[in-house]
């Protein structure tokens, strides 16, 4: 008997086999489930906090730092968020963190999305120094790096550990009155470092006589994502808006900015019930590459520090809140995603703006053209000697029942995510920036033309019609998940 039972078992082993989940696949329910957690990656104090020209360093932690994330499993597929309170994080830190993710929960690598904030208000998680914007790939990573990496997969694992039964909703409000085109064409050129004429200017000041117009449109639409249990308790809100930052942070603090206090506020009208699972709120930063939240044209009000995030946050959360009470949600929806890698062309200085860069030492004060001239000497040298020629982006859609969504690794303009909004098949499409990386601006021919801080080699370092290329990609894949 135990011959002929050992040889039943011998005869069905490859079938069994067959049969397991293999990792990264999940065995068939009927149930769409729904998990989202928090994992704190407060930096350490003395990093320097970047997002502007000046790098202090961090003194003081104003309101922790988290990578929150969501996880949403359709039976079949499972799909995961990270949404970490970072300027940018480079895209190997981000690779690594994926890699980590799958070997501790099965999800694969392309089903998951992580995306920075971008909240100038932060330590560095792309190096130290002029590391943090020079070619570097495959070089050690830094002790707040492999922190961070650790503490997205442990986001991430906790997330899956909360998955249950769930509903989900989706939905849009526009908000126009906290975004304007910060780039604006101007009657007077105006020189940029290396020498060149402007038609734009970044941040041009309020009432400034010189002021034409904005230079390109703004994206006033807020949409989010949300589920709940089937009893109704909030699980998770993930809202997209094209708002750059904030600020209003004293330097040397560390802050999330709007996005950490939209994550409060919307947790409170929601009023989360007390229990065993989080709610977890989160904001993606959208196609803001050339949207702040400064009205030019309007007087100047004085705000205390963190007071205008707060205004902001708050009213943003307000008015989600109001399209929220008459979502309808559904018990289930399909989930699926696809991703693509994208060559684009590296910029490369022209000689004669090398030549001035090797000798800009010996250049008088009076003989410089700009006053960050210095910044982009170093970063057109950086540039021509270690960047290679061409560089591989990848890119991302998810599918969430009706709704598509992009992930693009640069600061995009409004006017790309628009048209991608207006070509995609889906009825709700929303774009998540610097997301899987950080190559920098992302401007359109048309915005290259016209020059401006987004425009300047260094600060933008991909080809002139690498929007083009991102925003086909794209819809070819918004078209292969909707067939």
């Amino acid at each position: 008997m135990d011959r002929i039972v050992s040889l039943i078992v011998i005869l069905l082993t490859p079938f069994l086999a067959l049969a397991q989940p293999r990792k990264g696949e999940f065995k068939t329910e009927l149930t769409f489930r729904a998990g989202a957690a928090v994992s704190n990656v407060t930096p350490f104090l003395g990093n320097e906090i970047v997002g502007n020209f000046n790098t202090p360093p961090a003194i003081h932690i104003h309101d922790d730092l988290f990578v929150r994330c969501l996880v949403l499993d359709d039976g079949s597929v499972r799909l995961a968020f990270g949404v970490i309170d970072n300027v940018f994080v480079r895209e190997e830190v981000l690779d690594a963190a994926k890699e980590l993710v799958y070997e501790k929960t099965g999800i694969p690598t392309d089903n998951v999305m992580l995306s920075s904030t971008h909240t100038h208000s932060a330590t560095s998680a792309g190096g130290k120094g002029a590391k943090r914007v020079a070619w570097d790939m495959g070089e050690q990573f830094d002790e707040y790096q492999v922190y961070l990496i650790r503490r997205i997969a442990d986001g991430m694992v906790c997330a899956v550990n909360n998955l249950a039964p769930a509903q989900i909703a989706w939905g849009s409000v526009d908000i126009p009155e906290h975004v304007f085109n910060r780039r604006w064409k101007m009657k007077n050129l105006m020189t940029n470092p290396f020498g060149g004429r402007d038609q734009v200017l970044m941040n041009p000041g309020r009432s400034n006589p010189n002021l034409v117009e904005p230079a390109g449109p703004v994206d006033p639409e807020l949409s989010f994502l949300a589920v709940q249990s089937l009893e109704g308790c909030p699980i998770a809100l993930l809202a997209n808006y094209s708002l750059h930052y904030v600020g209003g942070v004293p330097s040397g603090q560390v802050s999330a900015d709007y996005f950490g206090v939209f994550a409060k506020k919307i947790e409170g009208l929601l009023n989360r019930a007390a229990g065993d699972l989080p709610f977890v709120g989160m904001m993606t930063n959208g196609t803001s590459g050339d949207i702040n939240n400064v009205d030019v044209q309007s007087e100047a009000v004085r705000y205390e520090p963190y007071e205008k995030m707060s205004l902001v946050a708050t009213d943003i959360a307000a008015k989600v809140f109001s399209v929220y009470q008459k979502l309808k949600f559904q018990d289930r929806v399909s989930l699926d995603s696809k991703s693509a890698m994208l060559t684009l062309g590296v910029r490369k200085p022209t000689q004669q703006m090398l030549d001035r860069a090797r000798k800009f030492p010996e250049l008088t004060k009076g003989d410089r053209y700009h006053r960050n001239e210095h910044i982009y000497v170093e970063r057109i040298i950086d540039m021509q000697e270690n960047w290679p020629d061409s560089l591989t982006i990848d890119l991302q859609v998810f599918r969430i029942g009706g709704v598509a969504i992009g992930a693009i690794p640069f600061e995009v303009f409004a006017e790309t995510g628009l048209e991608l909004k207006e070509k995609s098949p889906f009825d709700a499409t929303f774009i998540v920036g610097l997301a899987n990386g950080g190559f920098g601006y992302l401007p359109t021919p048309k915005q290259h033309e016209l020059g401006g801080y987004e425009t300047w080699l260094g600060t933008n370092r991909v080809e002139i019609h690498a929007s083009e290329k991102i925003v086909k990609t794209i819809v070819d894949m918004f078209g292969s998940l909707r067939d």
